[in-house]
């Protein structure tokens, strides 16, 4: 079994992430490719390397490090040259202004418990830990084992997933997990291949799966204007949960804050360029899953 797993972040005091404060462990790797993605550093499992040019100061730390040539300041201006880069990691540590991060660190469960145990004494009743990515269940064993040592010291456990991957694997983790956070994106499967590049099919099947599990599931949808928020869409998605049974959605707002991530990471950009949903629009969402008795609120909230 492989217990290990790749890291791309860790936000601590975590308050959307389930319920409470809570610590959330970032994994990288994903089975989709949304065009709305806001974490694109967590879309592949290896590691990357992220330049921030505005955050440059030109010190020139990189370059002193750099053994393959992928750092050059010339006529005082930095140059980053991407297809030299082994991402090793040493320019991150050296770097004065932040400008470069390097995502991707190989945990194993010893190391995850020391992160997220840091953390208990704020966690109280009613906090805990959600493992996210990217997609968090490419690593069932590591979560398995993670969740085993938390359930021992009472800890809360949460999975926030996309749903695309085998049965079995929640099956591992079902008896460790108190909660799913389960992305639902679009009901179509012909328009959830298009913006995701995968149909719903597995999606779907899982969900009604862990629904007659009777574990505990709470429904993510990001609302993206133009892709996912007609009438019609949403009625579809009402219709299907109202026989789910889940604890709430969320309509979570679409951003494109992530655009600057795209740049630093070097990764084409699809971002859809939409105004925001306003919260008139994503309280009309919200009525409409009312309207099937869906216990919902807004990701505002």
């Amino acid at each position: 079994m492989d217990k290990k797993a790749v890291l791309m972040d860790v936000k601590r005091f975590a308050v959307h992430d389930g319920p409470g404060l809570r610590t959330t462990l970032f994994l990288k790797g994903c089975p989709l490719r949304c065009i709305w993605c806001h974490n694109p550093e967590g879309i592949k499992r290896e590691k990357q390397l992220a330049y921030y040019a505005h955050k440059c100061i030109r010190c020139g730390e990189c370059v002193k490090v750099c053994s393959v040539g992928a750092h050059k300041i010339l006529e005082s201006e930095h140059s980053f040259i991407r297809e030299n880069c082994v991402e090793c990691g040493n320019c991150e540590s050296v770097c004065l202004g932040n400008a470069l991060n390097l995502f991707g660190k190989e945990i194993d469960v010893e190391e995850a418990y020391r992160i997220v145990t840091e953390d208990a004494l704020f966690y109280r009743e009613t906090g805990g830990v959600t493992v996210s990515g990217g997609e968090p269940m490419l690593y069932p064993d590591f979560i398995k084992e993670l969740f085993i040592r938390l359930k021992e010291q009472r800890i809360h456990t949460a999975v926030d997933t996309c749903g695309n991957v085998p049965w079995d694997r929640f099956q591992k983790i079902l008896p460790v997990t108190d909660l799913f956070l389960f992305d639902v994106k679009h009901i179509d499967a012909e328009a959830h291949r298009r913006l995701t590049g995968s149909d719903n099919r597995r999606i779907l099947e899982n969900l009604v799966k862990l629904s007659d599990s009777g574990t505990n599931i709470e429904i993510r949808m990001p609302l993206v204007p133009g892709c996912n928020n007609a009438t019609e869409t949403l009625r579809g998605i009402g219709a299907f949960l109202k026989n789910i049974h889940i604890t709430k959605i969320k309509i979570l707002p679409y951003h494109s804050m992530a655009r600057s991530k795209y740049a630093a990471l070097g990764m084409e950009d699809r971002m859809p360029d939409v105004t925001p949903p306003t919260d008139d629009e994503i309280n009309q969402a919200v009525d409409i899953m009312i309207s099937y008795g869906i216990n919902a609120h807004s990701g505002r909230e």
